[in-house]
């Protein structure tokens, strides 16, 4: 059994910080690439960021220069360190673990997941 818990989250005001992790148990040295997406309120679940197994990554276009992703694979977490926060960037954070070769940017690349923590950014 895969478990993705995630942490960190809460309110912030624009131009904060936040840091969001995420620890893995279960099958993890079957894992690949490991995942951050988002979903907003009315919104579809929509990707940030994700990293391979080597440290590569790579991010949406709307976090990219604000948004870093770390993992530290002997202790299996993955975080996501978010910078400069805007009001848009409000939503309900998950983590994901891919099966998969490559580095997955959409949902169906993923197959596990996390709860999710709220993160809130108040103008």
């Amino acid at each position: 059994q895969v478990q993705l818990v995630e942490s960190g989250g809460g309110l912030v005001q624009v131009g904060g910080s936040l840091r969001l992790s995420c620890a893995a148990s279960g099958r993890t040295f079957s894992w690949g690439a490991m995942g951050w997406f988002r979903q907003a309120p009315g919104k579809e679940r929509e990707f940030v960021a994700a990293i391979g197994w080597s440290g590569h990554r790579t991010y949406a276009n709307s976090v990219k220069g604000r948004f870093t992703i770390s993992r530290d694979n002997p202790n299996n977490t993955v975080s996501l360190q978010m910078n400069n926060l805007k009001p848009e960037d409000t939503a309900v954070y998950s983590c994901a673990a891919s099966l998969s070769s490559g580095i997955p940017t959409i949902l169906g690349g993923y197959h596990y997941w996390g709860q999710g923590t709220q993160v809130t950014v108040s103008s």
